[in-house]
């Protein structure tokens, strides 16, 4: 089988290296647009679940994975000048770059062949493949080319978000929230190689506009938010993207969602696929858990539609509860005006408990105080699991 991949991210990589594992004998080929060893976006999270789960499907690469990844054990949360601290959440994080780098050795170390700097596009000969993978991101060109096929649809979040850097390095994932004249703007922060942390700052249209983040260059825009968030990030400054400037690194996340996933010989792999609020932490994870479950559709001797179809319909399951917290976590933050101004612990408490179907139908504080003694009892938590979903339906009913 000749396996021609479009987009050179985790999902493609961790496929490739999966493909030729289960048969050496296929002939795998990856194209990425950017230059080798180039890449937008600092770090990426994952939890320790994903850890065995990628240590099952190839040991060598989770391995070093592992040993560029750093880890946390806590939760911080900055809220007006306050903070407080949650113990026991567990989680790692590894640069995006770090993360390439292992994915793209160990197959080119397996045979994979991987073309860098060139982009190719719908029509072209190098396309040419009994399979061709999109894994070409959320924007996909692959999957556009046919928009009456796929029935793509974005849907727009209301926020507004920028992904940056810093030299601040973060020991727990830290969460920033912040008054302004303008209304409340927060950050989410990791640590990731030991010297940098992604640092992504998020508010609403009015905060952003209020505060001029929508025309301010990209240097003053980064010392004004360096000041915002000076007591978190201790004198250090904000890093954006050097290849983009301007208003322009600010982005209203886009929700993607697909009729099918397959075409042909076509499939729709990651983000082209699908996406989820980055505020859940998994849309690397998912990407490459795209890529276990279409490698293992392609076992054995079944037709090629069929193996697709069967890669669609289990990712599809996969995903509902994830796709569901992701609606939820996004929805908690546009409303933050509703949480922010109860005490620390039971604002923090909340922001756990954000993916709840049940928390944008109850007052905060009887939440906060009904959900302490429902998760102090066992028989009341597997009551809440079964009951929680069906009574946030009925709620939302007109």
């Amino acid at each position: 089988m000749k396996v021609v991949c479009a987009g050179g991210g985790p999902a493609s990589l961790y496929l490739s290296i999966l493909l030729k594992l289960r048969d050496p004998r296929r002939h795998v080929t990856v194209h990425e647009r950017n230059p080798a060893g180039s890449t937008y976006g600092w770090g990426v999270t994952y939890w320790p679940d994903m850890l065995d789960t990628l240590t099952a499907h190839d040991a060598e690469s989770a391995r070093a994975i592992e040993e560029h990844s750093v880890r946390w054990t806590d939760g911080v949360a900055h809220i007006g000048g306050r903070t407080t601290v949650h113990h026991g959440d567990t989680g790692f994080a590894i640069g995006r770059h770090r993360l390439l780098e292992i994915l793209a050795g160990r197959a080119s170390e397996l045979g994979v062949e991987l073309s860098y700097g060139r982009t190719v596009a719908p029509g072209d000969p190098d396309l040419d493949g009994d399979l061709v993978v999109a894994g070409d991101g959320a924007r996909s060109a692959l999957r556009d080319a046919h928009p009456e096929h796929f029935g793509t649809r974005t849907v727009p979040g209301h926020n507004r978000f920028v992904w940056l850097g810093t030299t601040q390095v973060f020991r727990s994932f830290t969460f920033a929230f912040v008054e302004s004249d303008h209304g409340w703007i927060w950050a989410y922060a990791y640590g990731f190689d030991g010297e940098h942390s992604t640092f992504i700052v998020e508010c609403s249209p009015a905060t952003w506009s209020g505060l001029g983040l929508d025309a301010l260059e990209r240097d003053v825009a980064l010392k004004l938010l360096a000041d915002l968030f000076a007591e978190p990030l201790r004198g250090h400054p904000l890093i954006g993207r050097t290849d983009v400037d301007g208003p322009a690194q600010w982005q209203r996340f886009g929700t993607v969602t697909n009729r099918t996933w397959s075409r042909g010989n076509l499939v729709l792999l990651g983000d082209a696929a699908h996406t989820t609020h980055y505020s859940i932490g998994a849309g690397t994870t998912l990407a490459m858990q795209d890529a276990m479950a279409l490698a293992r559709a392609l076992d054995g001797d079944a037709p090629l539609a069929a193996a697709l179809g069967r890669y669609e319909r289990t990712r599809r399951h996969a995903l509902l509860p994830l796709q569901s917290a992701a609606r939820l976590s996004a929805g908690w933050y546009e409303n933050l005006p509703r949480y922010v101004h109860l005490p620390p612990a039971q604002m923090f408490a909340l922001l756990g408990q954000r993916h709840s179907p049940l928390l944008p139908h109850v007052p905060p504080r009887l939440y906060y105080q009904v959900d302490r003694v429902v998760n102090g009892t066992g028989a009341l938590r597997s009551l809440k699991r079964r009951l929680g979903p069906r009574l946030a339906r009925f709620l939302q009913k007109d």
